[in-house]
């Protein structure tokens, strides 16, 4: 393998990995997908059997946190298969198709759970207007219509076009990026903005709400730039050079897959499953 295959962005087969042999690079690609399937997915199977086991308003309130942990099984598979492709060069199709999972699913779930946070914070009359699950079904069915298009893509257009991955996955990112920052500055101006008066207790308690929803989005928006903006600058530089470097691509698939280990970790800490390593 010359190139590495692992980016969200680089979506490209490697036929002939079987008549050449692996690198450092490639080795190190394999500890890190190996980590991400190992622990990624009982980690986000975990997740969803919280959520799926409690009452159905807790299902409805967790609903994009649900779809993204779904979505995160797809991504933690892909590790799997772009490990086996490496020996197993018919596996590259099937690794192809499942890079659509990282190149929209994640973002754009993670996208829904900011702005529903936002609205909550900012907007709480709008939140409650469409707080009911079927608003959020109606939003969830287009990113995963979204999703399962940009697999169709990388499955049919093939390696040859990592060009265009890289185009749309970069502008996509910057796109994702700027509304994620929009809901972060605007979740801040609202705290800063909290009335005048005397603090009763439901006060108190409306603040504190307010603070935990601007630490999420402060958490999953960092996140986000430290999973893709990596990638999304060498992205730029890619296209613009016409050259791509292994080691750059494999610094941010690095942090494309220990990001991702960061909603399951909130979403267990939340519910009191960290207790033993952290305090509540």
């Amino acid at each position: 393998m010359n190139n590495s295959t692992g980016n969200f962005t680089t979506p490209e087969t490697s036929t002939n990995t079987t008549s050449h042999s692996l690198g450092l690079v490639d080795y190190l690609e394999i500890c890190v997908y190996s980590i991400s399937f190992l622990f990624g997915l009982p980690a986000h199977s975990f997740v969803l059997w919280l959520i799926v086991t409690r009452t159905a308003s807790g299902v409805a309130s967790e609903f994009f946190s649900l779809n993204l942990s779904v979505c995160e099984l797809g991504i933690c598979l892909n590790g799997l298969v772009l490990v086996l492709s490496m020996w197993f060069a018919s596996l590259s199709t099937f690794e192809l198709f499942l890079v659509g999972f990282s190149m929209a699913g994640r973002p754009l779930f993670q996208c829904l759970i900011c702005v529903e946070r936002y609205l909550a914070v900012v907007h709480p009359v709008t939140f409650l207007k469409y707080k009911p699950l079927r608003y959020r079904v109606i939003c969830c069915t287009v990113v995963w219509t979204i999703t399962l298009g940009s697999c169709l893509l990388c499955f049919f257009l093939g390696s040859q076009s990592r060009y265009i991955y890289t185009w749309l996955s970069s502008v996509q990112m910057i796109l994702v990026l700027s509304v994620q920052l929009f809901c972060l500055v605007a979740v801040l101006r609202a705290l800063k903005q909290s009335g005048p008066g005397e603090k009763t207790r439901e006060k108190e308690e409306e603040n504190h709400m307010k603070r935990r929803a601007f630490h999420i989005i402060l958490i999953t928006t960092m996140t986000t730039v430290i999973m893709y903006v990596p990638n999304t600058m060498t992205g730029f530089i890619e296209i613009l050079t016409r050259d791509s470097t292994p080691t750059v691509w494999f610094t941010g698939s690095t942090c494309f897959v220990l990001a991702g280990f960061v909603q399951p970790f909130l979403h267990l800490h939340r519910a009191g499953k960290l207790s033993c390593f952290c305090s509540s």
